[in-house]
């Protein structure tokens, strides 16, 4: 990793924390800007102690394109059951577990991969196997087994893959 790089990486979030400081006190009197540098830098130097490994994204452009993906995805889970419910059609619903094998066994990407699934309405994570990376998925309506494993191995993980192993 070169210089400029290391210092870019390490600089990020005191910087992004200062600016919100601002932003958010919408002031640039002198005692908001040395109170915000001191909060920026004093917040970031504490969480290190708290994150016991480092994870760094590689690939902006591969997360860029996956936040869109989950974004439509997201918006037409929403829709799809938003219409589920509002049709009083839960009894057309077929509810179900699906088993579905991971590559990912970095533990960002795999709390990534969590957040994806649990934050798309009709799904759930319901169990992840360490030993057998299995993921066992709750999906609201199972139409297409082979659908869903190709969405979350194809669509998440391979991008997941990319940016963080």
């Amino acid at each position: 990793m070169t210089p400029i790089n290391h210092w870019s990486r390490r600089l990020f979030l005191p910087v992004f924390l200062f600016a919100t400081w601002l932003l958010l006190n919408r002031s640039l009197a002198p005692g908001h800007i040395v109170l915000g540098l001191i909060i920026a830098f004093l917040f970031t130097w504490l969480s290190g102690w708290l994150r016991p490994l480092s994870a760094y994204g590689k690939k902006p452009l591969v997360a860029l394109r996956l936040i869109w993906h989950v974004a439509v995805d997201i918006a037409k889970s929403n829709l799809a059951v938003g219409i589920l419910v509002w049709k009083g059609r839960h009894s057309d619903a077929r509810p179900g577990f699906l088993k579905i094998p991971l590559q990912i066994t970095d533990p960002h990407a795999l709390a990534a991969m969590a957040c994806i699934i649990t934050y798309t309405p009709g799904t759930v994570w319901a169990d992840y196997s360490a030993e057998d990376r299995i993921l066992t998925l709750h999906v609201l309506d199972l139409e297409d087994e082979v659908a869903w494993r190709h969405t979350v191995q194809h669509r998440y993980e391979r991008p997941l893959l990319e940016i963080f192993e």
